[in-house]
């Protein structure tokens, strides 16, 4: 019996039959609408929340990272568990959709959760307490998640309009990271102005986007239908899904290409805040800049500038993946954004021009980190239903998200830690100036841009063996529909 890889080798021949119609627009800006709430819980902590431990709830930078770690590792392990489980329902209302309905407002009331921070000095006791705070707000975030992502390949299995959905999903995902990260500094420091505190300005930010995260899914749960009708024998034990899927190889591929884009953006989302802060800034809490007549945080007008850049390049990212294929398009973006990086070294204090300009550089190519990852993933679906006549979407996103956060686990964990054992200090409640030591400086400089570049470096490598091209993809589908065809008959 041939294996599906000489199959697909052979079959060059034959038309590629016609899929379901095309998403409509509507569907696609409801669908897409969903990044804006995960987008939103997702850049908020990336980019926030570990200033938010050290400077705000007061927590030590190693002990801070060890509370971080143990909530990430369990933000690993509900993915796969909530996957496995969505894989497993079946009514009227589909698969994945009942999730996104029950589920929409506990994960906005999650952000509170996330961000409140108890008025106790005990250090052991806010650790328990930040620990216990991410795994409850993270498993309501996994409980919309990744059903959400499971639709993708659901809704449509042609191999550019999943390109172009996922294109919608990024737009949303690009607009709410820039409203964050623009808007949560704004309202923090606009709280410390009319006299509250750093606790409660971080809180107001979380209500905010936690209200606005519920709107998307509860309209997604009445409007997004799913395309596919499983096979009777895709419920599966979530071993048996996770031995399916080292087997399959392009899921490998595909799962490391996801693991070292994300770790890339914990990682420099980690720092930046640090590296505006303490070196570009020169420890001005409070820094601003005038950008086009408007007065910014400084972290919010690099931010902003790279977000804005990366949805004006998104249009550009998407017509070069359809022109040159999804992995030599990721490849190009990821070489340029890695050059970005490792220029960041060069970047001295008072120089906020030039991290400006690199913030704009870095947006073109976050554009494509941001969609050709997410774009790849789904083929792999039918790689396995080719071998193994099931099809376990919701298993196999989170088995991809359970070795991404695991991964981001651990560059957190050593970020904090590198922190904390080269000399990071809290700066006091009321401070507005505070400096850092050469050594805790260079080592945030270190870990923004040249460990980011290393990174990158290494997805390209992996991307450059991905085995599922276009027309790889095309053979497939064709193989699938004979498969089935056969199957229909006996």
């Amino acid at each position: 019996m041939n294996s599906p890889a000489s199959s697909l080798e052979s079959d060059a021949s034959t038309s590629l039959p016609e899929g379901p119609p095309h998403v409509p627009f509507w569907t696609k800006v409801v669908y897409g609408s969903g990044d804006w709430s995960l987008s939103s819980f997702g850049t908020l902590r990336q980019i926030f929340y570990a200033i938010f431990l050290t400077d705000a709830v007061g927590l030590e930078p190693r002990l801070a990272s060890v509370a971080a770690l143990v909530g990430i590792v369990w933000d690993a392990i509900n993915d796969p568990l909530v996957g496995t489980l969505s894989d497993r329902v079946h009514t009227r209302w589909g698969r994945r959709r009942p999730f996104l309905l029950l589920f929409s407002v506990p994960f906005g009331l999650g952000f509170l959760v996330l961000w409140w921070a108890p008025p106790w000095q005990s250090q052991i006791g806010l650790a328990v307490h930040v620990t216990l705070a991410y795994m409850i707000s993270d498993s309501l975030q996994t409980l919309v998640s990744v059903p959400f992502y499971a639709l993708t390949p659901e809704m449509t299995p042609d191999y550019d309009e999943r390109t172009r959905l996922t294109g919608f999903r990024m737009f949303f995902n690009l607009l709410a990271s820039l409203a964050a990260a623009v808007l949560a500094p704004l309202i923090v420091d606009t709280a410390l102005a009319a006299g509250f505190t750093l606790r409660q300005g971080y809180l107001a930010a979380a209500a905010l986007f936690g209200g606005l995260a519920v709107v998307p899914f509860v309209v997604m749960a009445f409007v997004v239908r799913e395309r596919f009708e499983p096979r009777a024998s895709d419920s599966l034990r979530l071993r048996e899904v996770a031995q399916a899927a080292w087997q399959n190889i392009p899921f490998r591929f595909a799962t490391g290409i996801y693991i070292l884009n994300w770790i890339t953006f914990d990682m420099v989302g980690l720092m930046l805040p640090f590296i505006l802060v303490y070196w570009v800034a020169g420890g001005d809490l409070l820094a601003t800049i005038t950008v086009f007549g408007v007065e910014l945080a400084l972290e919010s007008a690099v931010l902003g500038l790279m977000l804005i850049t990366a949805v004006v390049a998104l249009p550009f990212w998407t017509w070069l993946a359809r022109l040159i294929g999804k992995r030599l398009a990721y490849m190009v973006g990821m070489g340029f954004w890695a050059v970005v990086q490792m220029l960041i070294i060069f970047v001295q204090p008072g120089q906020v021009g030039f991290i400006l300009g690199l913030g704009v550089l870095a947006g073109l190519s976050v554009s494509t980190a941001h969609v050709l990852p997410d774009a790849i993933f789904p083929d792999v679906i039918e790689w396995d239903e080719l071998r193994t006549r099931r099809r376990c979407e919701g298993a196999y996103y989170g088995l991809k998200n359970f070795m991404r956060k695991l991964a981001g686990a651990v560059a957190v964990f050593a970020g904090l830690q590198a922190l904390g054992w080269f000399g990071y200090q809290s700066p006091p409640a009321s401070a507005v100036q505070f400096s850092q030591s050469p050594a805790t400086l260079m080592t945030i400089r270190v870990m923004t841009g040249p460990v980011g570049g290393v990174l990158l470096v290494s997805a390209i490598a992996l991307t450059w063996f991905y085995p599922i091209t276009r027309q790889r993809h095309a053979r497939i589908r064709r193989l699938l529909l004979r498969q089935r065809e056969r199957d229909a008959q006996v």
